[in-house]
């Protein structure tokens, strides 16, 4: 054998990569100066060039997610593995359900519904999907925040069709996302809205914003109001991995606004009510009624107090809840001696 001869078959592939790469480089050339349609079209320097339009974000279009076909996958996904990790991390006991059971009596003819929680968790809107009963629960959407559940084509795909998600930007103030809740509410279509805005940073509640009172008002249904506790132990903000461990979702009655009411007096309500539920989830229904008829309950949002005081009064809060909740008195046999 000839010296060298083992390398000719090596000389040879890599003068056809190159010859190759020649090719596709004239190719490249050949494309770049014929120009439209092969790629897009030139815009000549005193013309604005349009926008590019956003893919995720606020702009993210969810109107495919509310098809027959994306209905029933969301449907089948929620009764089936959604459930089951909402058991295995939570294991929630729900209460409060015969409050909705006038409604529930009308069966397909049962008016749309916002249903308002407090928010501690990313659990909470599994934990609400889950829990919440037919026949609203089957054709029902959630108000997702558009900066964490659709900063991306997948997430946002993800949020719109196993939650029924549509985006709202909790940065500025804007019509679009309200008109759009309107129109599906309009539709038939019940709401799930946490009107905190976001997750509870120190285990207490937040204000609550008006946007579910408003919708309420301009599309005349009723406001259900719904505490969740211990959601924010198993996943809250700034947790690293979840914790499970027990949940309680607690129904409250049906809240429409009054007459003599406007919108920031009505969220005032439903914001009472979410209170007056916690305190019942806390201690029981007796407790929480006679403190709600004194003006007593104490409120989602704490103690006017900063650092360790607010953490301080949410331990000595659960406490006294632990210690006050009734238990059936153990009987004994009296002593016949």
């Amino acid at each position: 054998m000839k010296p060298g001869a083992k390398l000719v078959p090596y000389r040879e592939a890599a003068r056809a990569v190159r010859s190759v790469g020649r090719r596709v480089g004239v190719a490249r050339l050949v494309l770049a100066k014929t120009g439209f349609p092969y790629r897009a079209p030139s815009v000549p320097g005193s013309v604005e060039p349009l926008p590019t339009k956003a893919r995720t974000g606020i702009d993210f279009d969810t109107d495919w997610a509310r098809t027959p076909t994306a209905k029933r996958v969301r449907n089948t996904i929620v009764a089936g593995p959604l459930k089951v990790a909402v058991r295995a991390l939570a294991d929630p006991r729900i209460q409060g359900l015969d409050r909705l059971a006038d409604l529930r009596r009308l069966g397909d003819d049962a008016p749309p519904l916002i249903f308002v929680a407090n928010h501690h968790s990313h659990l909470d809107a599994p934990l609400m999907l889950t829990s919440i009963p037919l026949p609203w629960r089957e054709n029902i959407f959630v108000v997702a925040a558009a900066d964490y559940f659709f900063t991306t084509r997948t997430t946002s795909a993800a949020s719109a069709l196993a939650l029924g998600a549509i985006p709202i930007d909790r940065s500025t103030v804007s019509r679009r996302t309200s008109d759009q809740a309107a129109e599906l509410i309009g539709d038939g279509m019940s709401m799930v809205i946490f009107p905190e805005g976001g997750r509870s940073p120190d285990g207490w509640g937040q204000p609550f914003k008006g946007g579910a009172a408003f919708l309420a008002d301009k599309c005349g249904v009723p406001v259900v109001p719904v505490h969740i506790d211990g959601s924010g132990a198993i996943w809250g903000k700034g947790a690293r991995r979840l914790q499970p461990g027990s949940v309680t979702v607690t129904f409250g009655a049906p809240l429409r606004m009054r007459a003599d009411e406007n919108v920031r007096r009505f969220s005032d309500r439903i914001e009472r009510a979410v209170s007056e539920l916690g305190d019942e989830s806390l201690y029981d229904w007796w407790t929480a009624r006679r403190r709600a008829s004194g003006g007593a309950t104490p409120r989602l949002t704490g103690p006017e107090a900063t650092g360790w005081r607010r953490v301080w009064a949410l331990g000595e809060h659960r406490q006294r809840g632990a210690a006050a909740r009734r238990r059936r008195q153990k009987r004994r046999w009296p002593k016949l001696d």
